[in-house]
């Protein structure tokens, strides 16, 4: 198993999930992606963070970016998760949870740390850029759950930055301030800025 690294191609694979059977690099289009595992299905954390997930899901398709979670039970297990977590916290899961009883996606990503436990995956999460490439990784650990406000900041970030050749700063929010790279030269900066 190869470790996956800021920069790398992000490894597609076909897999079972709650809406039947689903190829990552198809199911992503042209569209940036959020790939985010959970150790299991039913558990509480887990149920609040596709909960939320689910309530921001209008904030990720204003950036274009479609999400996919993961954990390591079957589909019809999620099916059933989903009606939990939609009533549970009064949302409408609409993105797919891929089974990975196998375990094959989870190892493909490196989701699974044997020091935190052996079975279930740690909370991973990927951004994948329309290119396929992965610009961010994240990995929490089973007792935390993720700040989805830190993720849209990240993806604000990610596409301002992919497309400008600015910086953000510590706590950079959407339409504050940025920094000029630093691979630009002053003299460049001048006539870019």
């Amino acid at each position: 198993m190869a470790t996956i690294r800021l920069g790398d191609k992000a490894p597609n694979f076909t897999a079972d999930s709650s809406i039947g059977e689903i190829n990552l690099y198809d199911y992503l289009g042209d569209s940036w992606g959020i790939l985010f595992s959970h150790p299991a299905d039913f558990t509480p954390v887990c149920t609040t963070e596709l909960g939320t997930a689910a309530q921001f899901k209008g904030e990720f398709d204003k950036r274009n970016v479609k999400m996919i979670a993961l954990s390591v039970d079957g589909a019809a297990s999620h099916v059933e998760w989903i009606k939990d977590i939609n009533e549970v916290q009064k949302t409408n899961v609409e993105f797919p949870i891929i089974a990975d009883e196998d375990r094959k996606v989870s190892d493909l990503y490196d989701m699974i740390h044997p020091k935190a436990d052996s079975t279930l995956t740690v909370r991973s999460v990927f951004i994948i850029a329309p290119d396929r490439t992965v610009k961010l990784m994240l990995t929490y650990p089973a007792s935390t759950g993720r700040n989805f406000y830190e993720l849209l900041r990240v993806i604000d970030s990610l596409q301002l930055t992919a497309n400008h050749k600015v910086a953000t700063p510590a706590n950079w929010k959407n339409g504050e301030d940025v920094v000029v790279s630093p691979a630009i030269s002053t003299e460049d900066a001048k006539t870019i800025f």
